[in-house]
C-alpha cells in the first residue's frame, strides 16, 4: 500500500472517530509524509491506517479541549520524533506558535521538511536538548503550554518541561492508564513542587478507542529555581524525587 493510499485510509478511519473538519486535508497530507519518511528513518512503529487514525491522530486531537481551555499563544513539544502530537495540534490550531524539539538531528531535519511541505508558518523545529533550551533566555519561562508524548517518565519530564513554562502555563503529558497512587505520579508530584509546579492532575483522554490513555497536567505556579534543569543527560541519569 502506498503512503498516499494509507494516509487516505487513515483519514477515513479518523472520520469515524472524530467530526470531520477542513483541516483533515492537511492531516492526511501529514500522514502521507510521515509514512513515506518512515520507510527511510524509524519514526513510528504504528503504520496500519486504522492504528494511525486511533493512536496518532485521535490521540493527538483528544487534547484539543485542554488546549482550547488554556488558549496558549506559544507552545513547546518535547521529544517530537515524527511530530506526534504537536503537528496534528498545530494543523488544527494554526493560531498557536509551536516549537518542536528533538535532539536527534536527522529527525529534526525530517520535521523541518514536513513543516515546509505542509506550509505551517506557525511551527519551528529545534534540534537541541531540552536541558539546554531550559537555560536559554529565549525559551526559559516563555511558553504557556508544554506537551510531550512517550518522551520521559514524569519526574524527568517535569525537570525538562517546567523551566520552559510561564507562570500559569501548563504541562500536558500523554500517558497510559496511570492512577494517583502510581509511583511515577508520586515521584512526579515531588519534582513538580520542587520546580515551581502544582500537583499533577490526571484526566481521561475521553475516547474509549484510546484504551485508558490519560493526560497528566501540571500548572506552573512559581519560578523554577535557577539551578534547574541540570546539565544535558543528568535528569535521565539521576531523576529527582
Amino acid at each position: 500500500m502506498s503512503s498516499a493510499v494509507a494516509a487516505h485510509a487513515a483519514r477515513e478511519a479518523l472520520e469515524r472517530l472524530w467530526p470531520s473538519d477542513p483541516f483533515f486535508d492537511a492531516l492526511e497530507h501529514y500522514v502521507a509524509l510521515l509514512l513515506e519518511a518512515n520507510r527511510r528513518v524509524n519514526l513510528t512503529r504504528v503504520v496500519e491506517p486504522e492504528a494511525v487514525a486511533r493512536l496518532h491522530l485521535l490521540d493527538s486531537l483528544a487534547a484539543l479541549p485542554l488546549v482550547d481551555a488554556l488558549g496558549p499563544k506559544r507552545a513547546i513539544d518535547l521529544g517530537s520524533g515524527g511530530g506526534i502530537p504537536a503537528l496534528p495540534l498545530a494543523i488544527a490550531r494554526p493560531g498557536i506558535a509551536w516549537s518542536l524539539v528533538d535532539s536527534v538531528g536527522k529527525k529534526a531535519a525530517i520535521l523541518r521538511d514536513f513543516v515546509d511541505r505542509l506550509g505551517l508558518d506557525n511551527v519551528i523545529v529545534l534540534a537541541e536538548r531540552a536541558e539546554t533550551l531550559g537555560r536559554d533566555d529565549r525559551h526559559r519561562e516563555r511558553y504557556e503550554l508544554a506537551t510531550a508524548r512517550a518522551c520521559a517518565a514524569l519526574p524527568v519530564l517535569a525537570e525538562l518541561a517546567l523551566p520552559m513554562l510561564r507562570l500559569g502555563g501548563q504541562l500536558v503529558a500523554w500517558k497510559g492508564p496511570l492512577g494517583d497512587d502510581d509511583p511515577e505520579v508520586r515521584a512526579g508530584n515531588a519534582v513538580s513542587s520542587l520546580l515551581g509546579g502544582g500537583a499533577l492532575r490526571l484526566s481521561d483522554a475521553g475516547h474509549a478507542e484510546l484504551g485508558g490513555h490519560r493526560f497528566v497536567m501540571a500548572e506552573k505556579l512559581a519560578p523554577t529555581p535557577a539551578r534547574f534543569p541540570r546539565r544535558p543527560g543528568e535528569p535521565a541519569r539521576r531523576p529527582l524525587g
